[in-house]
């Protein structure tokens, strides 16, 4: 069997190649745009038509939903399957998800539920995996000088979010400020509704669509989208932003944390126990910090609402011990106290980084179960075996 696999970059890629190529698959790479970001939509048109008309495929996939592509599978009757590994991801607003050539798999429950009734037939939920094969043959060579470069009491590896917060960009008048402000707040305080686009303020998000004129909308949208925008790129990215810097604070006054990012850390700067480390290399250096970290810590951003972030499969995935702020998706996979651990607050985060770090065997334990469980029925062979049911009734489900 064939497959065309349209790519672009994401870090998810080379895993689902991996998976695919591992049952049997032959994969054709459609990868111009990982190297010519510029590139117009009529030349992706020509150069994946071209691929499908000189291949027998038997779908064309990617990583996240590119409406175009819907439309020439649509066209040329051949099946689109597409994986959505980022929320959130706009383009799901598109007319195109309506087309029956698609199988569309969300990893967040929540964000499946808003989808689903817009095509009822072809659009699944599927939580995210991990690689555990890539990341085995990685810790297999670990050195001396590896455990004494990365190990360390806490970790956290990922952005603050700071240079992809649209909202600190841009300058609203004092009334829109306070109350964008406000919002934030009340979210970060856990007051009120769960997201944002349930209560914004339609003058709010008029004042920010006027302010920025990069504000994105969804050509051939099926509703509109401002307010989704809003509430995820400008509020919740915000906040997100807010509840790193501030977690990371708290806990840097009492543990030794090392940061693993990107981002500008100068608002982290004054803490004295947290060591900026820069980027860790997501296929060769992650693992190796996931795995000598005592702690590995996730803050899941607000746009994920329910789902289980690839973070959270990766540490488990490399036997790091993880201790996660909670999602009402974790109990469906995985058992807390056993294979990972949550917090719920900042004071609670402490109180158990203080404990796991004076109870080591507790900890190992959990991260070996933490593991096993990954490596036995979260892997993206399993995802793989699950798509394959859905789509031509063989293979294991999920």
């Amino acid at each position: 069997m064939e497959i065309i696999i349209h790519r672009y970059g994401s870090i998810c890629e080379p895993d689902l190649i991996d998976a695919f190529r591992s049952c049997g698959i032959t994969v054709i790479e459609d990868s111009r745009e990982i190297y010519q970001k510029s590139i117009s939509r009529e030349e992706r048109i020509r150069d994946l038509g071209s691929l499908i008309l000189t291949h027998q495929a038997s779908f064309v996939f990617s990583i996240n939903f590119f409406p175009y592509i819907s439309e020439i599978c649509e066209r040329m009757k051949l099946l689109y399957v597409s994986l959505i590994v980022d929320c959130p991801v706009l383009e799901l607003f598109s007319n195109s998800i309506k087309n029956g050539c698609n199988r569309i798999f969300l990893f967040d429950h929540m964000q499946y539920q808003r989808f689903y009734p817009e095509n009822p037939e072809c659009i699944y939920y599927l939580p995210l995996a991990a690689n555990t094969d890539r990341w085995d043959k990685i810790l297999e060579c670990v050195t001396a000088e590896d455990e004494n470069k990365y190990q360390c009491e806490i970790s956290f590896v990922g952005s603050l979010y700071k240079e992809k917060s649209p909202l600190s960009r841009i300058c609203l008048d004092k009334i829109h400020d306070e109350s964008a402000k406000r919002l934030i707040e009340e979210q970060l305080k856990g007051e009120g509704d769960l997201f944002f686009d349930k209560r914004i303020p339609e003058s709010l998000v008029d004042a920010i669509r006027c302010k920025d004129a990069s504000f994105f909308r969804v050509e051939n949208a099926f509703q509109d989208t401002d307010e989704y925008v809003a509430a995820n790129y400008y509020l919740g990215m915000q906040a997100s932003c807010l509840e790193r810097i501030r977690t990371l604070t708290e806990l840097g006054r009492e543990f030794q944390v090392d940061l693993y990012t990107k981002s500008d850390t100068s608002d982290l700067a004054h803490i004295p126990k947290i060591r900026c480390r820069g980027e860790a290399a997501t296929h060769y250096e992650m693992p190796k910090v996931f795995y000598f970290s005592k702690i590995n810590l996730n803050i899941t951003m607000y746009s994920i609402q329910s789902g289980l972030s690839q973070r959270i499969w990766d540490v488990l995935g490399c036997g790091g011990f993880l201790l996660t702020d909670y999602q009402s998706e974790i109990p469906e996979y995985f058992t807390i106290g056993k294979d990972l651990d949550c917090f719920e607050n900042v004071m609670e985060l402490k109180e158990k980084a203080a404990y796991y770090l004076a109870h080591e065997d507790i900890r190992k334990d959990i991260a070996n179960n933490g593991f096993q469980k990954v490596r036995a029925g979260h892997t993206y062979i399993h995802r793989i075996c699950y798509i394959f049911n859905i789509l031509f009734g063989c293979g294991h489900m999920l």
